[in-house]
């Protein structure tokens, strides 16, 4: 019997070829879009979960909210761990990591920047990552030792055994011996670093400071304990711990603090929850946005709902070819049962001519995905046993989706009828069908305003005033490695005639930075105590970036007294209460062994956005200080690599230690924003497949209305009807499904797209144009789409379709 199915159902498939290959198209282009999408959404949600202690491992995080703005930091104090495995018997195991990143490392005559992490002895039995070679227990027990990775250890020994050999950092005084071999950290870790140095002879890893942070600090809780109810002791280790330093470090109490409304607190953060979970400052790399994760899904099912809407209204709106079959079937004695298993068997065979396509181009188009979004996805079906078996789910139950209602539908229809002539497939099915057309334009205009939005506000990143003058400046990262020539670099750069201007500083604006939170008080007043960024910066810091001064000066060698001078931000003048005269104040720093630090108020910068537009411009301060992180060069040559290849050769003569290594600063600003470039390329992309596959089914809704018309036609024309006013009789019905939808999607798109803009400190407002310029698009599709049949009719001979009356 399943053989006699099979059979009618490519005779059907073939008969009915034109209805087949929509059909099979538009579930293809389904299918391929669910699948990109689930191995995104796959790989998003498989971040740490490696890990074998993953359902117990948690982050210990630290915040504070004080005037000057809240913050989330990932790293904590040095402290912290041990002070929770020793005060708290819940916790049964407890790590830090101290990240160093790219960092100069020799072995022989080999020098490579690698990434460097400072890790606790017991780092590798609480991160169950497996080692080729050494012991995970001891292998960093003694000082000087290191784990490397085995893609390290290829690069600097080849094919000898590294255990034992020794690796020398850029000081050339600090060594390691290498004592284990890791694999090659999984690519969803939230942390990658090629050496991990034992932090037993490092020495602000036995800080006693809870003043300083800067230690990723990981706890293990034993099984059964309640993580919230855990972290209902962090009140009390803040007040027997950080109370007493704070009194003698700021000369403020913890009471006297939260008295004006600041807090400070512990949290604990699933590791499990950092990739998509996680938005603090100091994060190791950028992370993943739970919230993508939902949008793509959703963007995946309303594909694949489409392609099955087109199925069900393409199988229904054709049933009249079908329906004499039917009859006589039944009059034959077949009953619904096998009318059913007949009808959902030829969905499955189309499904599955349609699942074999779409995994056809999942393996072709995904490299060209890869390089659109950013990502590195794969697909294989032999490295999972599960793989195989889910797809073919994933097959029947399309299958059932898009072909359960027209087997339903078109084995319900009574055979009298039908044979007698007079089979009408009545105003619920058209009226069902129009519904299914409107939703599928709901999801397809709401994705054309998302994506219109998502690049507006894009476009008002890229074109903002920022404050600062990101346009033509250059960053030669790593000025550190040139040693005592970092002043002769700087003179002989000054020298070349497409050089404006040249500062040195590792603080910038835009891209990663250097950081320093600074916590100061105004006019020697404990109890008004802010919390600040600090830059270190020089005399030309503020010309080269065109930051312009609001009142006061910038810090000039004429002035020496200017080494106790700072510089504030508006954003910290008003976090101060200085509306009137923000020049002639005292700022004060209480460092950690109790000794002031006093700055006087020479100038306050305009605000400029130095942080991502996400967040709001917060209390921002310099001082004149040294730090030899990056030269920033302002250029004024339109011959860039000249200039370029000009640098570089000063670099190389001056023998610096380092290959030379650049970036332009409107670069390093567009890189914030990559995740929504990407968010902006996808949404793209996966609207312009919906209103393809949408307009498949329209295509296919129009031949077939055409069809039911077509007498109806050769009558208007022989009553003297010209083609324009018959285009337009068959194409008003469509166009008032789409103005249905529209109606319904753009409230829905608004409220969606309002609140992703929420994240955003600076942002766009959703103007009227973006819904009237949707509205015309979908018009103009749904016109084309439509015209192209509605044309064909209308100039057809009304004597062909008039024949047989």
């Amino acid at each position: 019997m399943f053989k006699n199915y099979f059979n009618i159902a490519l005779r059907n498939l073939w008969k009915n070829k034109g209805i087949s290959t929509i059909n099979i198209l538009g579930l293809s282009l389904g299918i391929a879009t669910c699948l990109l999408i689930m191995l995104f959404v796959q790989k998003e949600l498989s971040y740490d979960r490696f890990n074998e202690k993953s359902d117990r491992l948690y982050r210990v995080t630290f915040n504070s909210r004080m005037q000057g703005g809240d913050l989330k930091e990932a790293s904590v104090m040095p402290p912290v761990a041990q002070t929770l495995k020793n005060d708290y018997p819940e916790v049964e195991e407890a790590t830090r990591l101290q990240a160093r990143g790219g960092t100069r490392i020799t072995y022989g005559n080999k020098v490579f920047t690698d990434g460097l992490a400072y890790v606790d002895p017991n780092f590798f039995t609480v991160f169950t990552l497996p080692l080729e070679k050494g012991n995970a227990a001891t292998a960093l027990l003694e000082p000087n030792t290191a784990i490397i990775t085995s893609v390290l250890a290829k690069k600097y020994f080849g094919t000898a055994d590294p255990i034992g050999k020794v690796l020398t950092l850029k000081d050339q005084h600090t060594f390691f011996t290498v004592t284990g071999v890791v694999k090659e950290i999984p690519e969803n870790s939230h942390f990658h670093f090629e050496v991990f140095a034992s932090t037993s002879n490092l020495p602000e890893a036995n800080e006693s400071s809870w003043m300083v942070s800067g230690f990723y600090t990981y706890v293990v809780l034993r099984k059964g304990t309640d993580p919230k109810k855990f972290a209902g002791h962090f009140p009390e280790m803040v007040q027997k711990y950080i109370g007493p330093q704070l009194k003698q470090g700021l000369g403020v109490t913890l009471a006297e603090l939260e008295s004006k409304g600041n807090s400070i607190s512990f949290a604990l953060q699933p590791i499990t929850d950092i990739h998509l979970h996680s938005n603090l400052t100091g994060d190791m790399e950028p992370g993943g946005d739970i919230k993508y994760v939902y949008i793509f899904s959703a963007v995946a099912l309303f594909m694949l709902l489409i392609a099955c809407i087109n199925f069900m209204n393409l199988s229904t709106a054709s049933a009249a070819k079908r329906a004499k079959e039917i009859g006589i079937r039944k009059v034959l004695g077949s009953v619904k049962k096998q009318l059913v298993s007949q009808f959902l068997l030829e969905s499955l065979f189309i499904t599955s001519i349609a699942l074999l396509i779409g995994i056809l181009l999942v393996y072709v188009l995904l490299p060209f995905f890869n390089d659109l979004t950013g990502q590195h996805l794969k697909i294989s079906l032999t490295n999972s046993p599960y793989a195989l078996p889910l797809l073919i789910a994933f097959g029947l139950f399309t299958g059932i989706l898009a072909g359960s209602y027209p087997a339903f539908f078109l084995s319900s229809f009574k055979p009298v009828e039908v044979l007698k002539g007079k089979f009408s497939t009545g105003k619920k099915s058209a009226g069902l069908r129009s519904g299914l057309v409107v939703f599928q334009f709901i999801i397809s205009i709401s994705l054309i305003i998302g994506t219109t939005v998502v690049y507006k506000q894009l476009s008002y990143i890229r074109n903002k005033e920022l404050g600062f003058d990101k346009e033509q400046v250059l960053v030669i990262e790593q000025a550190y490695w040139l040693n005592n020539n970092l002043d002769v670099f700087r003179s002989q750069l000054m020298q070349d005639p497409g050089v404006k201007s040249v500062s040195v500083s590792g603080f910038l604006p835009a891209g990663n930075s250097a950081n320093n939170n600074f916590f100061v008080s105004a006019d020697d007043n404990a109890q008004q105590l802010i919390k600040t960024l600090r830059y270190d910066v020089d005399e030309n810091y503020l010309p080269t970036l065109g930051i312009s001064i609001a009142s006061g000066r910038n810090f000039s060698p004429q002035f020496p007294t200017d080494s106790s001078g700072i510089i504030i931000n508006e954003a910290a003048a008003r976090s101060f209460g200085w509306t009137n005269d923000p020049l002639n104040h005292t700022l004060t720093h209480n460092s950690n062994d109790g000794s002031k630090e006093s700055y006087h108020v020479i100038g306050v910068v305009k605000d400029f956005n130095f942080r991502s537009l996400h967040e709001a411009i917060t209390p921002l301060v310099m001082v004149l200080a040294k730090d030899n992180g990056s030269v920033i060069v302002k250029v004024k040559t339109a011959d860039m690599p000249g200039l370029l290849a000009n640098i570089q050769q000063k670099w190389k003569n001056l023998h610096a230690e380092a290959p030379f290594s650049y970036s332009f600063l409107d670069d390093r600003f567009n890189n914030t924003y990559k995740a929504e470039q990407y968010i902006g390329r996808i949404l793209g992309i996966f609207a312009g497949l919906t209103i393809f596959v949408a307009c498949l089914g329209l295509f296919g809704l129009a031949t077939f209305m055409a069809e039911q018309r077509r007498k109806e036609i050769g009558i208007r024309k022989v009553l003297g009807a010209d083609v324009s006013g018959l285009v337009a009789m068959l194409s008003k019905d469509f166009l008032k499904l789409v103005l249905i939808a529209f109606i319904i999607a753009s409230p829905i798109a608004w409220y969606v797209m309002n609140r992703w803009l929420q994240e955003f400190a600076y942002r766009i407002s959703i103007s009227v144009w973006v819904f009237a310029i949707t509205a015309f698009l979908a018009a103009i599709i749904t016109l084309l789409t439509v015209s192209f049949q509605a044309v064909r009719s209308a100039r057809a001979n009304p004597v062909n379709s008039l024949r047989s009356e």
